[in-house]
């Protein structure tokens, strides 16, 4: 699965993460974007540590080139693959997104959630109808399928870009794609007496980490990379609370299995201009199923 299978199984470096100050600590203390309580991770899941962490971002390289490394050919399943199913068809599904940098899970052909919002994605950066479900269209796209393109190329050379109207995550190392996850955001609701569940936009920075659940008075998240002092966080929750829609209090919401691993590939650090930059943009204004062509 090149980067992402690497990423997910053989990326794990100790975090040098300076102590909290603080305003950190006082951040924690009222964050907490998730919704769901849970009691603990589940020990099914698992990763092996690794070794080898991505090097400092360099923020005047020049950019290259950023669609996906050239993938092996595909042939389509005949029938339409939907969450649930089995078969090789899945298993070749699985690998296909995996060569383009999306998460699937094991390439064990089981169509569960893991497979299911890697096809989110990947309908949302195509452009096609978000259903989770590979139809026609999705068959099509999965034949041609289209590159994310950078909003920031002349950024750092590893980054995160969040495109909150795509709905989409987008990591970049050395300027090539190396992950594309789906994601839940801001819901833009009101709650707790006016407050209002927007995710902020503009340039931020990976500055810390909360190592497993973080229990905040709006609700858990796991493995938290805060992007400012106001308690606004990337993190992962179970797949079932990283749904389609944008439904967070303003986090942002990746699957749990992402979030297992995808903090070590960050550089995190409180030191002005050090941790890993963090892009936010594209506010949605109106929302509704297959919004991601907009």
């Amino acid at each position: 699965m090149k980067d992402v299978t690497r990423m997910a199984r053989t990326h794990g470096r100790k975090l040098m993460a300076a102590a909290l100050p603080a305003l950190a600590a006082a951040a924690i203390a009222v964050a907490g974007c998730a919704t769901g309580t849970p009691a603990a991770a589940p020990t099914a899941f698992s990763r092996p540590a690794a070794t080898v962490g991505p090097a400092a971002p360099a923020a005047t390289a020049a950019p290259t080139v950023t669609a996906h490394a050239l993938a092996p050919a595909y042939t389509p399943p005949s029938r339409t693959l939907a969450p649930g199913m089995t078969g090789a068809d899945v298993k070749a599904l699985q690998a296909r997104l995996a060569s383009l940098k999306y998460y699937p899970g094991p390439l064990d052909g089981q169509f569960g959630s893991d497979t299911e919002e890697a096809v989110w994605a990947f309908q949302e950066v195509n452009h096609v109808k978000v259903t989770g479900v590979v139809d026609a269209a999705t068959k099509r796209a999965l034949v041609h399928p289209t590159a994310y393109r950078a909003k920031y190329p002349k950024a750092a050379a590893t980054r995160v870009e969040v495109n909150l109207g795509l709905g989409v995550l987008v990591f970049f190392k050395n300027h090539q794609i190396a992950l594309v996850s789906h994601v839940s955001s801001g819901g833009h609701y009101y709650y707790g007496g006016g407050a209002y569940a927007e995710t902020p936009t503009g340039e931020f920075r990976a500055l810390y980490l909360v190592r497993g659940w973080d229990q905040g008075p709006l609700g858990a998240m796991f493995n938290p990379v805060f992007f400012n002092y106001s308690g606004y966080a990337i993190h992962g929750e179970y797949n079932s609370e990283v749904p389609l829609q944008p439904v967070s209090h303003g986090c942002v919401r990746i699957p749990y299995d992402i979030a297992s691993w995808f903090y070590r590939d960050l550089t995190i650090s409180e030191s002005p201009g050090k941790g890993t930059e963090v892009w936010v943009y594209n506010q949605w204004t109106s929302w509704t199923q297959g919004h991601a062509n907009s």
